[in-house]
């Protein structure tokens, strides 16, 4: 609780917590750092051909914005236009085909200096980007209201695969430089092995996390589809290993993934792993069962 940016003087215990599940002990307290309110926000929605084109667009906006850039989505056109046929009150603002686009980026632009600054630098990149063929079409917003919307259609996303039905869940994380060909790879497996499934891919395309979800095929029963879910995982958990990723982005081992762990955690890391468990938690009371085996 000191507060301090750095402070060398014995082990991160900090940063050991992040990701224990509160197998480790519970948080009661914390330091937060704030920051001041931006003056100006942009939000724009983009239509794209290819994640290698948003992937792309990442490294132009981040090197446009710098800190300012906040937000950036990347959405499959399955999810967004999923969104828009069980949600009718929502809307894509595009028509034709930009409207059935493979691919969808949700880019926020947040300024410390005015509303004409944050406007200048937004166009400026997103013009660079159209004039070199990464974006096809831009939808930005004039106002908060437009802005919220915006959001919301990607927040939506969750609920539209709620209302479809189950799908193989995958909270994944992978070297931005990666992202395309881990898609584009791991597609390529699951489509041969098991053909007709749907790709609902999602996620903070800037911090390197997919929400890569697989949904049944035409004519596929949900439960025909969860009878193969330890196949599929193991198929794009092996293809996230394969691209120096990790299994568990967000939403943690507990027990749904703990017997993958070893797979793909070596002996060292899992024994040391172990060892802390046993230091800071002997007797086992910590949310016993999760994320290690006992």
């Amino acid at each position: 609780l000191r507060g301090l940016r750095k402070d060398n003087t014995g082990y991160d215990l900090r940063d050991l917590y992040i990701g224990s599940e509160g197998t480790l002990g519970v948080i009661t307290a914390a330091t937060l750092k704030l920051f001041p309110r931006p003056v100006a926000s942009c939000t724009a929605l983009l239509t794209l051909d290819s994640i290698d084109n948003a992937v792309e667009l990442l490294s132009r906006a981040r090197a446009g914005f710098g800190a300012a850039l906040t937000g950036f989505e990347l959405m499959s056109g399955h999810c967004l236009q999923a969104v828009v046929r069980l949600f009718p009150q929502q809307r894509l603002p595009f028509e034709g085909d930009s409207a059935a686009s493979p691919w969808f980026a949700l880019l926020e632009l947040s300024d410390s200096e005015s509303e004409t600054h944050a406007r200048e630098r937004f166009e400026t990149v997103l013009g660079e980007a159209i004039e070199a063929g990464l974006v096809n079409d831009a939808a930005i917003a004039a106002n908060v209201a437009q802005s919220k919307a915006l959001w919301h259609l990607r927040e939506s996303i969750p609920l539209a695969e709620a209302e479809l039905g189950k799908s193989v869940k995958h909270d994944v994380s992978i070297p931005i430089s990666a992202i395309a060909g881990f898609v584009h790879h791991t597609n390529a497996l699951l489509q041969a092995r098991f053909p007709g499934v749907r790709h609902v891919i999602f996620g903070h395309l800037g911090d390197g996390n997919l929400h890569y979800n697989v949904a049944n095929a035409p004519g596929q029963t949900e439960t025909e589809l969860l009878a193969l879910q330890s196949d599929i995982y193991g198929v794009v958990h092996d293809s996230v290993h394969a691209h120096a990723g990790s299994i568990s982005a967000e939403h943690g081992v507990g027990q749904l993934k703990r017997d993958e762990l070893p797979r793909y955690k070596s002996a060292v890391e899992l024994a040391l792993m172990r060892r802390i468990k046993r230091a800071l938690d002997p007797h086992g009371l910590m949310n016993p069962g999760k994320v290690l085996q006992a």
